[in-house]
């Protein structure tokens, strides 16, 4: 089961690549280049360096927002979950914030806070914090019923409740959703770098289109993507060690 879901993310990736080379040999535009080209841009800014100083920067405002994201959002999931009072007054406003279009906030979050790291931080924790949030109070809420009512049985505690029947059940949803919150941190945080301040990685984007360097642009596009898939398959591997027995819709060769 591990081999093959390997072999078909490793095919995957050759279809797309393969379609990327493609595309840029036919070539669909002057801007658009080929794979190869991107892969070289890609191991010239390793190898100069460049990338790293980027990262440096990019990095800050992310660990930063995903930090605050999911202790915060897993706290406040937990409330709104247990409580259908929270439930009301708090759950519209998660589902507005993650629906709201980003790039019209980012203004109001510069005039506030200016153009240094707390605005970063900011468009971080608001992509990322609802998801986390919403799928924490949904975990928390489909815990079967029996089983709290079988605890309360047996005369447990409120804290004890939580603690050893509500979390443990809700947990491969919440590390779920934390999932899902680190790809759209990921998302906040190269947007602010656009948006806010080009630096970082955002600032490698923005002067390689600005000198029409366009396997430089991509090779730092695809430098987001490969990290941003290497650590999700990280906490996908965490998540399937921790949950093993809760994995849902496999079946093992």
């Amino acid at each position: 089961m591990k081999y093959r879901a390997l072999v078909l993310k490793l095919l995957s990736g050759l279809i797309v690549f393969g379609s990327w080379e493609i595309a840029g040999r036919i070539p669909i535009s002057y801007a658009f280049p080929t794979f190869l080209e991107t892969l070289s841009a890609l191991v010239a800014i390793t190898l100069d360096g460049s990338i790293f100083l980027a990262y440096a920067e990019t990095l800050q405002p992310l660990v930063l927002g995903i930090a605050i994201s999911a202790i915060a959002g897993i706290a406040m999931g937990l409330w709104v979950g247990l409580s259908s009072r929270s439930e009301w007054v708090f759950s519209p406003i998660f589902v507005v914030m993650q629906a709201a279009p980003l790039a019209a906030l980012i203004p109001l979050l510069v005039m506030v806070y200016g153009i240094g790291l707390t605005s970063k931080v900011f468009v971080v924790c608001i992509m990322a914090m609802p998801v986390i949030v919403l799928n924490t109070a949904t975990a928390v809420r489909s815990t079967p019923a029996s089983l709290k009512e079988m605890a309360t049985s047996f005369m447990a505690r409120r804290q004890d409740v939580l603690l050893k029947i509500i979390l443990p059940a809700a947990s491969p949803v919440i590390f779920s959703g934390l999932r899902l919150g680190v790809s759209a941190g990921f998302i906040g945080a190269i947007l602010s770098e656009l948006k806010i301040t080009p630096t970082g990685i955002g600032d490698i984007i923005t002067y390689s289109r600005s000198i029409s360097d366009y396997p430089t642009m991509y090779a730092a596009i695809l430098s987001i993507i490969l990290l941003a898939v290497l650590f999700l398959n990280l906490l996908e591997y965490l998540e399937n060690y921790l949950f093993e027995g809760n994995n849902r819709g496999y079946v093992s060769d």
